[in-house]
Formats: structure tokens, sequence, C-alpha cells
């Protein structure tokens, strides 16, 4: 009896020190987030008298001087959020769509030199796209295309990394069965991938358009190479433009700008992580 209170009030203890431990990794996770929220309504001697504060004295009026600070440059803040939002959402659709199709391609059909395309492809991720830089500059000068969105749209389509993912994910979850079924039913081999694989690959879709959605709106090097036009000019870019020299730099704007920047990636995460948890609750019950 005794031994059995011990197990019940160790197993409680554990549990105890868990849930400690998770709420202390979420706080640390979320205060970085809070205090960028919270240095975007304070002005920027504040910010240079105490970085870290939980306290804005005057948050509605420095709120409204840090936006009109934003406002005051030689660009169009509300530009700039549409364009990474219009890169950023094309970049995820095209990413996300045509991987899963090569994904698919490479499981479910055999083919002579499938083994060294998937090969090629592992190669390919390997190289950073710092390397390919120059040479990718130079054909789309060439091609006239430097201030053109569609540059930094239409790369998105090979994703290798995603590819890679994709892959490992159908190999462990797609039934060939299933698919022979659609064959003998008259689906051509699009019609059978739209409505059949594709709303199975739905939780690893869901993970990597986070992923891509982040990556694609967080990007700051491509834009800044390609773009000159200030109309077409990212966030990432205006906020960076945001900070000039020591004397000169209004922190509580470029805090605004980073909070900016930072909540629709807020937003895709909620929207999407319900397909994570569920694509996590499948896998926990699969035989």
């Amino acid at each position: 009896m005794s031994s059995g209170i011990k197990k019940s009030g160790g197993s409680t203890a554990f549990k105890v020190l868990v849930y400690v431990v998770c709420i202390i990794l979420g706080i640390l996770s979320v205060m970085p987030f809070l205090i960028m929220m919270i240095n975007a309504t304070r002005s920027t001697y504040e910010i240079q008298q105490h970085a870290v504060s939980f306290i804005s004295l005057h948050p509605i009026k420095n709120l409204i001087n840090n936006w009109k600070a934003f406002q005051g440059k030689d660009f169009n803040p509300a530009t700039g959020f549409l364009n990474s939002a219009i890169i950023s959402t094309f970049s995820t659709l095209l990413a996300v769509y045509f991987s899963s199709l090569t994904a698919y391609a490479l499981t479910a059909y055999q083919w002579k030199l499938r083994q060294g395309f998937f090969s090629l492809i592992m190669g390919v991720m390997m190289i950073p796209a710092q390397v390919t830089m120059i040479g990718f500059y130079q054909m789309v000068y060439k091609l006239g295309l430097t201030n053109n969105l569609l540059m930094l749209i239409l790369p998105s389509i090979a994703s290798p990394m995603m590819v890679f993912f994709m892959r490992q994910y159908l190999q462990a979850s797609l039934s060939m069965e299933i698919v022979e079924s659609a064959r003998m039913d008259g689906a051509g081999e699009f019609r059978t991938f739209n409505q059949i694989v594709l709303p199975l690959m739905k939780p690893a879709i869901a993970t990597q358009a986070i992923f891509t959605f982040v990556s694609s709106w967080n990007n700051l090097f491509t834009p800044l190479v390609l773009l000159t036009n200030k109309t077409k000019y990212t966030m990432p870019i205006m906020v960076s433009l945001l900070k000039g020299d020591i004397y000169k730099t209004e922190y509580g704007s470029v805090y605004l700008g980073l909070t900016l920047t930072v909540l629709p990636l807020i937003v895709v995460y909620f929207v999407l992580s319900k397909y994570i948890v569920e694509g996590v609750s499948l896998g926990g019950v699969k035989s």
C-alpha cells in the first residue's frame, strides 16, 4: 500500500516538474515577441534608456509618433506589406504544390532514372543560395526582370528540401492500393493526385507551408539584390532601411516595423497549426 502511494506521489511530482518546465519554456518563447510589441509603443529615448521593459509610459502617443516616423521615410509601408504578402503567398502555393507533385512522381512511379533524379535533388540541397546568386542575377538582368516580383516567386517551384520532406512523408503514409483503385475507376493521374493524394498530405503541406511562408516573408538577401524600385520593396527591406547611423535611428519605428513583419507569420501559424496537431495525432495511432 505504501509503495503504491510513493509511486503515485512520485508520478505527481514528475508531472508537476514537466508542467513547470513547459511553462518556463513557453514564457521564454513568448517573451521576445512581447518585448518587441511593447517597444513598438515606446519612444526612442525610452528604448535607449531601458531596452527591456514591460511598461510604456505613453503607448498611444508613442505608437502614433513611431508610425509617423515610419511613414516619413521615402517608401510606403502599405506597399511593402502588400508586396511581401503577394510574394510569400504565391511562393508558398507554388512550392507546396509542385514539390508535392514531384514527391508523388518519385514515390508512385517506377522509372529508370528515378534514384538518380532523387540523388540530384539531394545534391542541389547542399548548394547555398548565395553561391548561385551571381549567375541568377545575370540571367534576370539579361531578361530585363530585375524589378519584377515574378523573379522572387517563380524560383520557389524548385524547392529541393520540400521535395525531400514530401517524399519521406508519402513513403510512410501513401497506400498504393488507393491510387490503383482510383486508376481502375477511370480517374486520370492529375485527378488522382489532386483529389486523393493531396488531401492525404494535409499535415505535411501545413508544416511546409508555414516554413516556406516564414522563409519567403523574412527573405532580405534576394529582394535586396533584385529590387531597386522603391515601389517593389518588401517589408524586410523597408525595416532594414529604417536603421540609419547611431544618431538618427528611430528605434521605436524599427520595432513597429518588426511587429508589422511578424504579425502575418503568427496568423499563418495559428491558421495552419491545427493541421500539424492533427497530423501528429494521426501519426501516433498508426500501427
